[in-house]
This record gives C-alpha cells, structure tokens and sequence, in this order.
C-alpha cells in the first residue's frame, strides 16, 4: 500500500487542468505540449463533456501521463477515477465525502478543494486528502464568481493542515510567483496555459517560480498525517 509520504512526494510545481473538450487529438497535443514545458501533474476536468466521451477522453489522457511519469488526476468524478485506475481524484465541496474517496481509493492521490477557508483544509487532512485547494487566490475567467482566497490563505492552510496546497483562480505568469511566495506547493492552471498560442512555452514561464523558489528549502514541509 502506497504511503502518504509517497503519494506527496511529487506534489510540487505546474499543475495542468485541462480545458472542456472533445477533440481528442487536440486534446492530446495540448496536454504533452503542457508536461513537456514542465507541468508535474495534470488534472482532467470535463464538466462539460458527456459521460460517454469523459472515459475514452481520460483513458488516453491517462496513458500519455503514465508514458510521460506525470500523474493524472481526475476532476470531480471518482467512479470515473476508479474506472481508469486514475493516480487521483479532486473533490468539490458537492463531490462526495473525501473519506468515501480514501476507502475506495487507498493508493490514489486525494485532492480536496477548501476554497477561501483553512477550517475546511484541516477537515480534508483529518479525510486522508493529500493536497488541499486554495482560491480563487486571483480574479478566474473560469469561475468568475468565485470567492477570493487571499495569497497569505495559502500559507495558513499549509501550515494548520500539514498538507500541500495547490493556489487555485487566475493565475498566470505574472501572479504565479505571488502565490507560490505565499506559500502553494503547485499551481493550477487552464487558461493561461492551454489559451497560450505556445503552450510549452506557457508551462516553462508558469513552473519558473519553483525553479528560483528559495523559500522552498527554508520553510517547513508539510507533515506526514
């Protein structure tokens, strides 16, 4: 059985969410153009997409991640998770209980999004989550009525839930190194990757603040619950 240690490891850097879409090809493109500009991780999000097309979609997904040594994480949809033998699954506040997720998952990586409230990221680390999300820590063109997650947020729910934290809402090359001074682990992403005209070149811009991050060897790493 996979440790909780070693399901954190690799939670770091340029976390690529997918765009809603059916072009698989296209897809496909976008995504290797995402892990080869250094993405670490990628999420499938298709809320969008019809259920008939969301399995074939991220069983392909899922074996390009695998051939590239990236896990893929799957949006809002743990029988869909389950189906594929996803590396994770990411739950909403509507999604399910993470503890459900955890029993059904033992080995996958859990995300839980914790929006602007650190209380919530304790209750996830106490549900066996690996990861909490934090946002939107900027204005999102995808969800533009969200609530606002002050950067400093990130920081807290670090340090009170002992997990990584993915900044989530808004973010581009130019506020990514704001949220990662204030404490994210990853960095979750769609428009301003998968709109670029060149996204490689969007996924190199977006992962330079891990690379030059040198509050990373100085602050404390999350606890192993």
């Amino acid at each position: 059985m996979t440790s909780a240690s070693e399901r954190r490891a690799g939670l770091r850097g340029l976390y690529a969410v997918t765009p809603g879409m059916v072009d698989l090809p296209r897809l496909v493109a976008l995504v290797s153009a995402a892990i080869e500009g250094g993405a670490s991780l990628v999420q499938y999000r298709a809320k969008e997409v019809a259920p008939a097309s969301r399995q074939r979609l991220a069983e392909s997904l899922l074996a390009l991640c695998r051939d590239r040594g990236v896990p893929l994480i799957v949006n809002d949809d743990l029988a869909l998770a389950a189906a594929i033998g996803a590396d994770g699954v990411h739950l909403g506040r509507d999604d399910g209980d993470p503890r459900d997720a955890r029993a059904r998952l033992p080995d996958a990586i859990l995300g839980v999004s914790c929006y602007a409230d650190a209380e919530l990221a304790v209750a996830a680390a106490e549900a066996g989550a690996d990861y909490v999300g934090i946002g939107s820590v900027f204005a999102s063109p995808t969800k533009p009525g969200a609530v606002r997650a002050a950067p400093s947020l990130l920081g807290e729910a670090r340090r009170r839930a002992g997990l990584p934290v993915a900044a989530i809402g808004g973010i581009n090359a130019a506020n990514a190194p704001v949220a990662v001074a204030a404490g994210a682990d990853m960095i979750a992403v769609i428009s301003a990757l998968f709109d670029a005209p060149d996204v490689a070149a969007a996924a190199r811009a977006l992962s330079l603040p891990f690379a030059t991050d040198a509050h990373a060897h100085a602050r404390t790493q999350p606890a192993a619950l």
